[in-house]
C-alpha cells in the first residue's frame, strides 16, 4: 500500500489526505496545532466561504497570480464539484450574494468537521501537536523528522500554508521545506489586507462606512492590470490626465482607520498593490464618492442645493450631498473658506469641489502586516510544479498544495476554492 504523508491540517490538507486514503494510500497527517482547520474557523467571519458558486472562467478571471497554472486543477475539482462534495457528505451549502458559497448552518466548523469525518470514513490517521523539523529524500523514500519521531514515506504532499495569521500556525514552514529540498520560492507578501496612508485626517473618520463608491489605485505611466472589463462589477473610473491609467478601479464598500482604509474594496485593491508599496513605487487612491454621476452632472447636483441654500454657509450646505462626518474633511480639501456664503462660491471654487468629490485623495504607504492579512502574495513557484498533478518536477512523489503554492485570487471563496483544488488534485496522484 502507498504510504502518503500529508503536512498540513487545513482546507487544502484535509481533502487531500481523505482524497489520497480514499484512493487506496496508507495516509498520515501531520498537524503542529492542537486541532485541524484553525485557520477555517476564522475565514468568512467565522461562517467560512468555502468557494463561489461560477464557471471556470470566473475562476480564472478572479485568480490574480498565475491563473493558467490553475486551469487543470479547477476543471478537475470545480465549484460544482466543492458543493455536490460537501453535500454528499451530509453538510448542506447556501449561495449569498456575489455567488459566494456558505454552510448553511454559518458554522465554518462545519467544513472542518466534516473533513474530518471523510478523513476517518478513509482511515487517515491524524496526528495532532506534532510539528515537522525536516524534510529530506534519498530519489526512492522521504524522510520526515517530526517533534515525536521519524517517518518514512513513498510521498509527501506539502500544505502548511502561507505566512497570514501567523497564530493559526502559517509561519511559512513549507516554503522552508520547498528551500531545503531545492525548490524555488518567489518574494511573499501580505495580501488581501487593509492599506496604511499618508494623510492624518483619514484618524478623524475612523469607522465610518462608505458605501456605492468607486476606489481607484492609479501609478504614473503603467498600464492597468485591474480595469473595467477585466472582471464583472468594475466601475466606470474617469481616467484623469495622461499616464495615470489606473491599476484598479471597483464599485463597493470601504470603511476608515486609524491609520488608513479597509473593507472590501480595499482588500481587493491591495492584492495588485502590496508589491509595489513594498518596492516604495509611488501610488495615489482615488475614492469617487459619486460615481453613478459624471463631473457635469455632479456640478449641476450641487448647484441645485446650493440654490435652496443660498443663504447659508458653506460648511452647513453639504448635508445633502455627503455623509456628515465627511463633511468638514471635503471642506479643507476643497479649500473653500467654510464660512463663505453658497451664493458667493465662484465657479473655480465649485469644481474643486467636484474634483474632490470624484477624486478623494489618499496616499497609500503601506499595507497591514500578515497578522491582518488573509492570503499571502508569492510562494512556492509554479514552474517547478506538473499543473496536472501538483507533483514536484525535482523529486517525484512530491505535491505541494494550498496557499504554500504562488497562486492567489481575489476575496470572495476564490482562495479556498485554490486550496480545495489542488489539494485535491496532489491526494488523488499522491496515492498512484
Amino acid at each position: 500500500m502507498k504510504n502518503v504523508i500529508v503536512i498540513g491540517g487545513g482546507p487544502a490538507g484535509m481533502i487531500a489526505a481523505g482524497i489520497a486514503a480514499a484512493n487506496g494510500a496508507s495516509v498520515i497527517l501531520l498537524e503542529k496545532n492542537e486541532k485541524l482547520g484553525k485557520k477555517l474557523y476564522i475565514t468568512g467571519k467565522g461562517r467560512c466561504n468555502l468557494t463561489n458558486n461560477t464557471d471556470i472562467q470566473g475562476l480564472l478571471s478572479q485568480t490574480i497570480s498565475n491563473p493558467r497554472f490553475m486551469q487543470s486543477a479547477y476543471n478537475t475539482f470545480s465549484p460544482a464539484d466543492l458543493i455536490e462534495f460537501f453535500e454528499n457528505l451530509g453538510t448542506p451549502l447556501k449561495t449569498e450574494r456575489g455567488n459566494r458559497v456558505f454552510p448553511v448552518s454559518d458554522k465554518a466548523e462545519d467544513i472542518t468537521k466534516t473533513l474530518a469525518r471523510y478523513m476517518k470514513k478513509h482511515g487517515v490517521k491524524v496526528e495532532l501537536n506534532c510539528e515537522v523539523k525536516n524534510i529530506t529524500t534519498d530519489g526512492e523514500k522521504f524522510t520526515i523528522t517530526t517533534n515525536k519521531s521519524i517517518i518514512l514515506a513513498h510521498s509527501v504532499i506539502i500544505a502548511t500554508g502561507g505566512l497570514s495569521y501567523p497564530s493559526t500556525g502559517s509561519t511559512g514552514d513549507g516554503f522552508k521545506f520547498a528551500k531545503n529540498l531545492s525548490h524555488t520560492v518567489t518574494p511573499t507578501f501580505p495580501s488581501i489586507v487593509p492599506i496604511n496612508v499618508a494623510e492624518p485626517w483619514v484618524a478623524e473618520l475612523t469607522g465610518l462606512s462608505l458605501r456605492n463608491v468607486c476606489l481607484t489605485v492609479r501609478q504614473p505611466g503603467q498600464r492597468p492590470i485591474y480595469s473595467e472589463g477585466s472582471i464583472a462589477g468594475l466601475c466606470p473610473a474617469e481616467r484623469r490626465g495622461m499616464g495615470q491609467r489606473p491599476i484598479y478601479n471597483e464599485l463597493g464598500e470601504m470603511l476608515f482607520t486609524p491609520t488608513g482604509v479597509t473593507g472590501p474594496l480595499v482588500l481587493r485593491a491591495s492584492a495588485f498593490i502590496t508589491e509595489k508599496l513594498a518596492d516604495t513605487t509611488p501610488l495615489r487612491l482615488e475614492i469617487d464618492l459619486k460615481p453613478a454621476l459624471s463631473n457635469e452632472q455632479l456640478d449641476a447636483r450641487i448647484l441645485r442645493d446650493f440654490a435652496e441654500s443660498q443663504n447659508k454657509n458653506f460648511a452647513n450646505a453639504l448635508d445633502g450631498l455627503l455623509p456628515k462626518r465627511l463633511i468638514s474633511t471635503v471642506i479643507t480639501l476643497s479649500e473653500i473658506p467654510p464660512q463663505i456664503k453658497v451664493n458667493a462660491i465662484t465657479k473655480k471654487q465649485r469644481q474643486n469641489l467636484v474634483s474632490i468629490v470624484k477624486a478623494l485623495p489618499l496616499t497609500p504607504t503601506k499595507t497591514a502586516d500578515y497578522r491582518e492579512a488573509v492570503i499571502t502574495r508569492g510562494g512556492i513557484t509554479v514552474k517547478e510544479i506538473n499543473p496536472s498533478t501538483m507533483m514536484s518536477k525535482k523529486h517525484p512523489g512530491l505535491f505541494f498544495a494550498g496557499e504554500v503554492l504562488d497562486v492567489d485570487a481575489m476575496t470572495g471563496g476564490y482562495n479556498l476554492q485554490i486550496a480545495f483544488s489542488t489539494g485535491f488534485l496532489a491526494g488523488k496522484n499522491a496515492a498512484k
